[in-house]
């Protein structure tokens, strides 16, 4: 049995024509999960044939702005061209129900419009908020998922998540430096998708905003450091700052896994929006 992790959106806050914001689809047997939902989401859920019907569930690591930003989007359009008077399930930290909350404010009149317009939309979007800070998420399915506190201080609380299928687990990190919670979710685990940035040559960047970042998110070699003592399989990374592409200082990739490879010595894989990596129990 295979869990396959898509990475819908490889970008970060910083605008980037070829990515996408942070968002990454977990497909286990038949069920789908979306973690954050960034810019772009919706588009790349269709570069990847998913219609946002078929999600299981939206999980949010944390509220950042570009961990969030499309959100609104998908509860628009799992309302309107999800399963008829379907409820989307949305995951996330404490403070996730204020965010959801102020989100259906800001889409009244939309709401408003669509269902004077529409004679089968009855009801306004039906959402089932789950706060979560650590042990279980029960969300009904076949897919076991678990979460754990992570460090992404001063935003917190912060969270990731392990999906466990068939005796198969991916964790998806999130934005955070190591930390024991991050360990504990990854112990044994046979793949972690963690963001990344690359702190040599933020360094290197006048701009004091730039420096601010350095304390709280991981480098490839952090990454790879909690992926090795914790005896992943697979590393994916995603979240790439600065952005990969050729004339970028970044490079196109193969520095970043050179990096990694110096602290973890399993598959390493970093790629652009859709990139879709297969994970079997020990590969």
């Amino acid at each position: 049995m295979t869990v396959s992790v898509i990475l819908l959106g490889t970008g970060s806050p910083i605008p980037d024509p070829n990515r996408a914001g942070p968002a990454t689809l977990i497909g286990a047997g038949n069920e789908k999960y979306l973690v954050d939902a960034g810019r772009g989401v919706l588009m790349r859920l269709a570069g990847a044939l998913v219609g946002v019907g078929e999600l299981n569930g939206v999980l949010l690591t944390h509220l950042h702005s570009d961990h969030i930003t499309d959100l609104n989007d998908v509860i628009t359009s799992y309302w309107v061209l999800g399963p008829p008077e379907g409820t989307l399930t949305i995951v996330g930290p404490p403070g996730t129900q204020e965010v959801v909350d102020a989100i259906l404010v800001s889409l009244g009149r939309d709401v408003k419009y669509r269902m004077d317009h529409h004679d089968d939309l009855n009801l306004p979007p039906l959402l089932n908020v789950i706060e979560v800070a650590e042990g279980p998420v029960s969300l009904g399915g076949n897919v076991s998922i678990e979460c754990a506190p992570t460090d992404h201080k001063p935003v917190e609380p912060t969270v990731g998540y392990r999906f466990t299928h068939d005796g198969v687990s991916v964790v998806a990190a999130g934005d955070t430096i190591p930390c024991v919670g991050l360990d504990s979710l990854c112990e044994g685990a046979d793949a972690l998708v963690h963001t990344v940035i690359r702190k040599d040559i933020i360094k290197l960047s006048p701009n004091p905003r730039a420096q601010d970042i350095l304390d709280y998110h991981s480098s490839p070699e952090e990454a790879a450091q909690t992926a090795q003592k914790s005896g992943v399989s697979t590393l994916i990374m995603t979240h790439y700052v600065p952005g990969l592409n050729l004339t970028s200082p970044a490079g196109d990739g193969q520095d970043w896994i050179d990096l990694a490879a110096q602290h973890f010595f399993g598959r390493i894989e970093v790629g652009d929006d859709l990139h879709r990596v297969e994970i079997t129990k020990g590969e």
